[in-house]
């Protein structure tokens, strides 16, 4: 067996599993998960009636480069969203959703056979597969903390010469998850600078892009076109999932500097990783509607709007940049606890923050919150944040 595989760590949703498996909720209380990303609006009409009407691609092999009118339409909406005018041939390559992309970009772009160990540099919190896909390719993780103080955004000046000289890539996600913080031109600008003196590569993890509050968040992209660069050294990655509702259609895209998605749809070929052709005529659907998304974003918006002045009235939270989550404070700096403790109480499933962590530089900084995902109807949210409003009162009563 590769023996890379047990330096992986228990994904988070395994670990709550197992730290709620002895508890026993009241009967009475129906059961409110907050805990998962996933989104749970309806599926657009247009995309079901779009899969239906092309089922008879099931009976070809597609191309791993993807159709023409789904690059074009993920092209297109480049255009429409950030103003970017790509290469639909050469900057544009559908993949089979963010995860899969990412973890295969990461073994595209690492080479293990340099010593010292190459270094893949990650915020921290962070999305699981950035750890897992460094390990697998033989890379070390390291960890940049992203605390309140610093607007949730890492702190690059932290890391070390050192480790700067052996970095071949550094993931950025904005909107970050599980915080909603997005970077600003700035923070791109600076990343940019270090990406020239240093010559990693930069993959951004953009998925929640278009869950925002009428302020869209600044692309990877876009930043480099509005400071006079080019792509080179950077990828993109998007998705369907969170835009479209559709996470299991496992559609999305990448997009950036050509030379690096050459290499990359090399890798993806001998992978295996192409798009069904049905699946592509109804995200070419999804990518050229904006009605839907208006509609689900507002749907977002409205979750917040209810929930977050009162989720404040008991955890310290704000509304996030973009995304899906609230990223809130637990009075007594426990997460593990407090989302144990709500869940043997109240019913209530939610995320502790040290799970999307790791313990880097004398902290885990994901300790003392929880993730609370507004992705259940606004009638559930309401309810599961008044019941986690509730405990953590009679929690701060019982404590001496």
């Amino acid at each position: 067996m590769n023996p890379r595989l047990a330096q992986l760590q228990p994904y988070p949703f395994q670990r709550l599993r197992a730290l709620l498996a002895g508890a026993t909720p009241p009967a009475d209380k129906a059961h409110i998960n907050l805990s998962i990303g996933e989104p749970k609006h309806p599926t657009p009409a247009l995309v079901e009636q779009a899969l239906i009407a092309n089922l008879g691609g099931l009976s070809q092999y597609p191309a791993t480069l993807g159709s023409e009118a789904l690059r074009q339409a993920c092209a297109a909406w480049m255009r429409r969203r950030y103003d970017l005018n790509l290469d639909a041939q050469s900057e544009i390559l559908p993949v089979n959703g963010s995860r899969e992309a990412l973890f295969a970009f990461v073994q595209t772009v690492i080479d293990a056979s340099v010593e010292p160990a190459p270094v893949v540099i990650s915020p921290n919190p962070f999305y699981q597969i950035y750890e897992g896909a460094a390990l697998l390719a033989g890379a070390e993780p390291y960890y940049v903390n992203c605390l309140a103080e610093q607007r949730f955004q890492p702190d690059w000046s932290q890391v070390p010469e050192t480790v700067w000289r052996r970095t071949q890539l550094v993931i950025v996600c904005s909107p970050g998850n599980p915080t909603g913080a997005v970077m600003s031109l700035a923070d791109w600008e600076t990343l940019f600078q270090l990406s020239d003196r240093y010559g990693f590569v930069i993959a951004s993890d953009e998925c929640y892009s278009e869950i925002h509050f009428g302020r869209p968040p600044l692309g990877g992209l876009e930043a480099a076109r509005k400071l006079g660069r080019g792509f080179e050294r950077l990828a993109m990655f998007t998705s369907l999932s969170k835009r479209s509702n559709v996470p299991g259609m496992r559609s999305g895209f990448v997009a950036g500097d050509a030379a690096l998605l050459a290499k990359f749809l090399l890798y993806r070929t001998y992978h295996g990783s192409a798009m069904s052709l049905a699946i592509q005529a109804a995200s070419v659907a999804a990518w050229n509607d904006e009605d839907h998304v208006e509609s689900n974003r507002a749907q977002y918006i409205a979750k917040f709007d209810a929930v977050t002045p009162r989720l404040a009235m008991g955890l310290e939270v704000r509304r996030p940049d973009a995304s899906f989550y609230l990223w809130a404070k637990v009075p007594d700096g426990n997460d593990v606890d407090f989302a144990k403790a709500l869940f043997a109480e109240e019913h209530v499933t939610v995320l502790p923050g040290s799970y999307l962590a790791r313990d880097a530089h004398g902290v885990n900084p994901g300790a003392g919150y929880v993730r609370v995902a507004l992705v259940a109807t606004l009638e559930e949210c309401v309810a599961g944040v008044e019941r986690i409003v509730a405990f953590a009162e009679r929690r701060q009563r019982q404590t001496p």
